[in-house]
């Protein structure tokens, strides 16, 4: 099975003539012109990146997420193809109920009406990896329930070591494979999916999300532990309306263009915050309570892909914006390279001119017609020339900021996400660098100074009392290379004495010979 889908596959891609995104169309490259002659009865009427769209689709859900992986890579991927694979679609057929009671009996060791009171047949979405039915606990509460699809982690698996493969070949192929860093890519995917296979794992992450938010300005569904396994995860049901129903909202009485900026101060609160952000917010998996005391707030749902910074990539993120809000190119090339995200020795007035010609253009248009997330996209295609190394956090915050700012101008179009941004990057690069951060880290390190207070006395004694051995351990270590010294140059002036005698000797039996 594991050749027989290599081939299908590799007749997959001939069919839609993908080779030629790694072998270049020229006169004098015989392979091209030998792939034509061998598969003649192909056509390609579509333009290439449709093409690649419609094999991805073919080739099923795991190649279609990895299509949707693909998408955000636009430090890699030329502008026509990254735009065609977003409008790949994760949709898959649901699996049958009796595999669901299966799973969910295996998981928790007893018969489905012992774990639930009830529990709806009828899934109420299906993606590649797992789908989500409604369900009611015997304590009341109403709950959704996700379910890993049967069998889908043995699919993933074979499809990644395939998906290696392939990386290898058009490695060793293509040196225009090897530009797209193929292998790279694969791993990226692969370290993703897996972390999908474990719903622990997302709901620990899910969890964590609804701590950072204990205010509530962003619901998130509560996790019930005691009903969540790695192939089984339930969590609180939501209720609202998806984002993307602007009609349904506007008729709901709630204000869109308020709601459009708190989309945007939750999502940099998130980022330069907590340093943990929600990586895949497209309309699909972000709703609005529409009545209720919580009327007009977000509410979040899937947490299979959450992306961290650290406090280094915070800091380098806000300079970097409020570099560009202030029209400081050499400070934004600057940062690029203090940060390690250019080689060290880049070229600072090289780098500088390189921003420059693509920020200030965008400052001649009104604010509202300026695209931040495009202006990210373009810096990140210009970091080729320069050697730039994308982090994969990065990768996900520039993913997340486009799902974002697509939302707010969705919901108002003439939302400024400069104009809202700025204030809240100027106080949070203030409260990492002046005195507030000063306050901040003197409170957070009280406590264990305090706890230690006590021991300062000791631990300053024992410190001299080690000083002191280590002195006297340095004397002692002085004295016997004092010795070891004296010992090798009497042995140097010992080996020379006898060289000379032995030369000597030598001499005066040449002489004695020689008369």
């Amino acid at each position: 099975m594991h050749w027989f889908r290599f081939y299908q596959i590799i007749g997959v891609f001939i069919w839609y003539r993908l080779d030629i995104f790694f072998v270049r169309e020229e006169k004098s490259n015989l392979v091209p012109r030998l792939l034509n002659l061998l598969f003649f009865w192909r056509s390609a009427p579509q333009q290439r990146a449709i093409r690649l769209r419609l094999a991805l689709e073919k080739l099923g859900p795991i190649f279609v997420k990895f299509g949707q992986m693909l998408s955000t890579r636009r430090d890699l991927l030329p502008p026509d193809v990254a735009d065609e694979l977003t409008k790949l679609q994760d949709q898959v057929p649901p699996f049958a109920f009796s595999q669901v009671e299966a799973i969910l009996i295996q998981a928790f060791n007893a018969p489905l009406n012992t774990t639930y009171a009830a529990f709806d047949p009828v899934p109420v979405a299906s993606a590649s990896v797992a789908q989500v039915h409604f369900a009611t606990l015997h304590s009341g509460e109403q709950v959704a329930v996700k379910v890993l699809r049967p069998g889908i982690a043995a699919i993933i698996h074979r499809d990644i070591a395939l998906l290696r493969t392939i990386a290898w070949w058009v490695k060793k192929l293509s040196s225009e494979g090897r530009r797209l860093k193929p292998d790279e890519m694969v791993e990226e995917f692969a370290r993703h999916t897996e972390h999908e296979l474990d719903l622990t794992l997302e709901a620990a992450q899910c969890s964590q999300l609804g701590r950072n938010f204990s205010d509530k300005r962003l619901l998130v569904p509560a996790v019930y532990w005691d009903y969540s396994r790695k192939q089984v995860m339930t969590m609180q049901r939501m209720f609202g309306t998806p984002v993307r129903d602007t009609s349904a909202l506007r008729d709901a009485g709630i204000n869109l263009t308020q709601l459009a900026h708190d989309g945007v101060e939750i999502f940099f609160t998130q980022v330069f915050r907590d340093g943990f952000f929600h990586a895949d917010m497209h309309p699909g998996n972000i709703q609005v309570v529409t009545e209720g005391p919580d009327k007009g707030k977000f509410i979040a749902l899937d947490f299979g892909i959450m992306g961290s910074l650290s406090p280094t990539d915070q800091y380098y993120l806000a300079r970097n914006f409020l570099a560009f809000f202030n029209r400081d190119y050499r400070d934004v090339a600057v940062a690029h390279i203090e940060s390690g995200w250019v080689p060290a020795d880049t070229n600072v007035e090289a780098l500088e001119t390189a921003i420059r010609a693509i920020c200030e253009p965008i400052f001649e248009k009104p604010l509202k017609d300026i695209s931040f997330g495009r202006t990210l996209l373009s810096l990140f295609q210009m970091s080729r020339r320069f050697g730039v190394n994308i982090q994969p956090q990065l990768i996900m915050l520039q993913k997340t900021l486009l799902n974002i700012e697509g939302m707010g101008r969705e919901l108002d179009p003439n939302i400024d996400l400069w104009h809202s941004a700025k204030p809240f990057l100027k106080r949070w690069m203030s409260e990492q660098i002046g005195w507030r951060r000063l306050i901040k880290s003197a409170k957070h390190e009280l406590p264990y100074v305090l706890a230690h207070a006590a021991e300062i006395p000791r631990l300053f004694e024992q410190y001299l009392r080690n000083q002191s051995e280590f002195a006297k351990q340095q004397s002692h270590i002085d004295a016997m290379l004092a010795t070891q010294h004296k010992q090798a140059t009497w042995q140097k002036w010992f080996i020379s004495a006898i060289g000379i005698l032995v030369v000597l000797q030598l001499a005066s039996l040449f002489l004695l010979f020689a008369n």
